[in-house]
């Protein structure tokens, strides 16, 4: 990818970067955020187990219903509403964030406050 100067291949260099510093534990799991062009998904991990302990994305049933005509911000709101209601379900209270190379910006920061809202802490 060296000399690649795609949007997507700067995204991965930059998450790569923040991969480095980031890991998830069993008293603080990952957080870890994926946005593709039209959707979003987050899943908490635990990387020293290498298991998901929760995940959410706007394809879920329950968030779909309540996701119709509504801005791609607000969807990010719901699945972090979500997401942070699972997370507290599976007993966890504290993650670090891994944004996946992207911006902390728009849909990535309205689901990161939401689940900050849920009562899960970062």
């Amino acid at each position: 990818m060296k000399g690649n100067k795609t949007a997507r291949a700067a995204r991965i260099r930059r998450h790569v970067r923040v991969r480095h510093t980031v890991s998830g534990t069993a008293e603080r799991p990952r957080l870890a955020v994926y946005r593709s062009l039209n959707h979003i998904y987050a899943q908490v991990i635990d990387d020293t187990a290498g298991h998901t302990l929760a995940h959410a994305s706007d394809q879920d049933a329950d968030v779909r219903k309540e996701a119709t005509n509504k801005k791609k911000s607000e969807v990010a709101n719901l699945v972090g509403q979500t997401l942070g209601k699972r997370a507290k379900e599976a007993g966890i209270t504290a993650v670090v964030f891994d944004r996946g190379g992207n911006r902390y910006h728009g849909r990535v920061k309205a689901l990161a406050d939401a689940v900050r809202k849920s009562g899960v802490t970062f």
